[in-house]
């Protein structure tokens, strides 16, 4: 593969196309011409940070359910997790809320297609016409040449406030180039992501993790330099409910590095080193609109006890009935009272919930108690015989 950059500083000037690039954008350099310098090897103006002028970068860009921003605008950032843990319904949330603000979107996809990424926008609500004017999709097929400079600088004209990065190796291998290679890494990161960032959007990559949790730390799947290479926030998420059509999945979001560190101080801490940021939850159980929240820990954390218990209950309540239907079959096939211990014995399941359905089954009537042989308690259909308590 070439090592020619693909992206150089000849700022302001006039394409092949015509098309004037605007200062953040860089094109491509000719084969045989030298390589301008970005004159980054130059003492900065240190002025505003010695007068106080400078302002701390801060997480505008997306919101947590109780309004705490996700990402950094102007930096690089990344969400990685197991296949199926709802990286891209994270994305697509930080997606709708920007384009409800007024803004525009980029969203540049290696992984999936416009049918299955604007179906799923569709379903949690987005507006038709801001996906129209301000959703710009864009699924590359071939790597990045001058056109696609081209095409993508219309869009970063546009000043979008975000830009996701859905599927970060699939783009390095349409590039040729190797995930666990910390060189090819930072090549990925330069010739198509640093630009992106320097257009102003808050970017985000949403990437993969080893599938052993023994050996996943804080990294992505490949060179350490995706972390490392990092000016942002880093995610994790770990899947605690399956996601999917007709159910409620959640995922843990936890803080893996925090450049700024404006977001450490809105999560929880945790024994392995990772705040905890948040929780994402889809609800697909209903028909009708997807319902995608990113709840704050401690809130959430109160909202998943009290629906766990109220769960446990419904499920508790569901067995106790289930079960008296098993008790009144033996009790009607006996040829003579029985104890309790037998009932349960001669129940399937666990003899807890057998217990429990008996005793409802005396306190409605249905089953009556008889003495049995040295002070035993025994039990009958209430229908047979109606013997004497």
């Amino acid at each position: 593969m070439s090592s020619e950059p693909l992206w150089l500083p000849n700022v302001g000037t006039e394409s092949e196309t015509g098309l004037i690039l605007p200062p953040h954008y860089q094109a491509q350099q000719h084969p045989g011409e030298a390589e301008p310098s970005r004159r980054s090897w130059r003492g900065q103006d240190l002025s505003a940070f010695v007068d106080g002028s400078h302002k701390p970068a801060a997480p505008t860009v997306g919101a947590r359910a109780d309004g705490v921003g996700v990402l950094y605008p102007g930096r690089m950032s990344t969400v990685a997790a197991e296949s199926e843990a709802g990286k891209t319904w994270f994305a697509m949330i930080l997606t709708i809320q920007e384009l409800n603000r007024g803004n525009h979107v980029l969203f540049l996809d290696f992984e999936d297609e416009a049918a299955g990424v604007v179906g799923r926008l569709m379903a949690m609500g987005a507006d038709a016409d801001a996906l129209l004017d301000r959703f710009h999709y864009v699924r590359p097929e071939e790597p990045l040449g001058i056109a696609d400079m081209v095409d993508l600088a219309e869009i970063l004209a546009l000043g979008p406030s975000l830009a996701v990065v859905d599927g970060v190796t699939e783009g390095m291998s349409l590039h040729g180039l190797n995930i666990n290679d910390n060189k090819d890494v930072a090549v990925f990161g330069r010739k198509v992501l640093r630009p992106l960032q320097d257009a102003g959007p808050a970017v985000v990559t949403l990437d993969h993790v080893v599938k052993s949790t023994d050996n996943r730390g804080r990294y992505a799947i490949g060179g350490v330099h995706k972390l490392n290479g990092l000016n942002g926030v880093m995610y994790l998420m770990e899947n605690i409910q399956p996601f999917g059509i007709g159910v409620k999945g959640r995922s843990r979001i936890r803080i893996a590095k925090d450049r700024p560190g404006q977001l450490r101080k809105e999560a929880l801490p945790h024994e392995s080193g990772l705040f905890w940021f948040g929780d994402l939850v889809v609800d697909a159980s209903q028909p009708g609109p997807v319902e995608a929240v990113l709840y704050p820990p401690i809130e959430r954390q109160a909202e998943e006890e009290a629906e766990a218990e109220r769960e446990a209950d419904a499920k508790q309540e569901a067995d106790t009935e289930a079960r008296k239907a098993k008790v009144l079959a033996i009790l009607k096939q006996a040829s003579e009272p029985l104890s309790g211990r037998t009932i349960g014995d001669l129940v399937p399941g666990r003899t807890s919930v057998t217990r429990r359905a008996l005793a409802r089954l005396v306190q409605a009537g249905e089953v009556v108690t008889v003495p049995g042989p040295k002070g035993a308690v025994l039990h009958v259909l209430a229908e047979a015989g109606g013997v004497e308590q």
